[in-house]
């Protein structure tokens, strides 16, 4: 477990978290602020979020895979794409840099215009609003989850896409239906790092739960039940704690994926598929 924190790699991979993580909550933030001049309307809002994830997944995808955000790297975890001390790092990474980065729009944005710095709240009325906002949260973060997966999965063929792109338009609409219902927060570190420095913290606890279950139910819905991974108990495991990858296990994953692709009804003869 220990080689990944000798390795460069794994600095410039938390690095590239907490980076990422400070300059979608700037952004996103930011362009959520109730100017006088010109108040922002949902879909401003939601433009906002969701290029600035684009555009960070672009920046930095091929460092660290860009997570910005614990529910994606808890998914991740137990989807077996990260070990747990990556997990750890990365989650830690993201939350300094959500609090550093609503500390820094806070500290240059005029007191009547920063206000409550666009904290997530439970908007829904009744007795329920708290069940209905976790509900929420569950979904829009489901919907987000499974697309990171299904846009960066590396044994597709048909993936002719940007999955920047298909992130970012995925924090779009799940912002267009959530901030009527909490703000959409679908990311704890989003809804953490302004929390703390306005020191708001009511039904706080929902921002985690709701984005965490959804993310969770996802990846297990895409990596055991969608999609497989032909990966063995072992090789989880071994990723899981972290121990340095052997030499073929790469070896291996490339014979899995041509016998995938042996018995994929897409790479038959025309004429098989013709009587199928």
């Amino acid at each position: 477990m220990m080689w990944e924190l000798r390795s460069v790699a794994f600095t410039r991979a938390v690095l590239a978290e907490f980076l990422a993580t400070l300059l979608f909550i700037f952004f996103g933030l930011g362009a959520a602020l109730n100017w006088p001049v010109s108040p922002p309307n949902v879909l401003q809002i939601s433009l906002a979020f969701g290029l600035a994830i684009a555009t960070l997944v672009q920046a930095v995808g091929h460092v660290s895979g860009a997570h910005i955000n614990p529910a994606v790297t808890v998914a991740c975890l137990v989807g077996s794409q990260v070990s747990f001390l990556r997990a750890i790092f990365y989650v830690m990474a993201q939350i300094l840099g959500a609090v550093t980065g609503a500390a820094l729009l806070h500290q240059i944005t005029p007191p009547h215009i920063r206000g409550s710095l666009s904290i997530n709240r439970v908007r829904i009325p009744g007795p329920a609003k708290v069940g209905g906002a976790v509900t929420m949260e569950l979904f829009l973060t489901f919907q987000l989850v499974l697309c990171i997966f299904a846009s960066t999965d590396d044994r597709r063929g048909d993936n002719l896409g940007s999955p920047a792109l298909s992130i970012g338009f995925s924090v779009v609409l799940g912002h267009l239906l959530g901030i009527y219902y909490t703000g959409c927060s679908m990311n704890p570190a989003r809804s953490f790092g302004p929390a703390v420095i306005v020191g708001e913290f009511d039904n706080h606890w929902v921002f985690w739960l709701g984005p965490m279950a959804g993310a969770v139910v996802a990846s297990l819905l895409y990596h055991y039940a969608l999609f497989p991974h032909a990966k063995t108990l072992s090789e989880r495991l071994a990723i899981f704690k972290g121990y340095e990858p052997e030499e073929d296990w790469e070896e291996r994953d490339v014979r899995r994926r041509q016998s995938m692709e042996l018995h994929s009804p897409q790479t038959l003869p025309r004429s098989v598929m013709e009587k199928v």
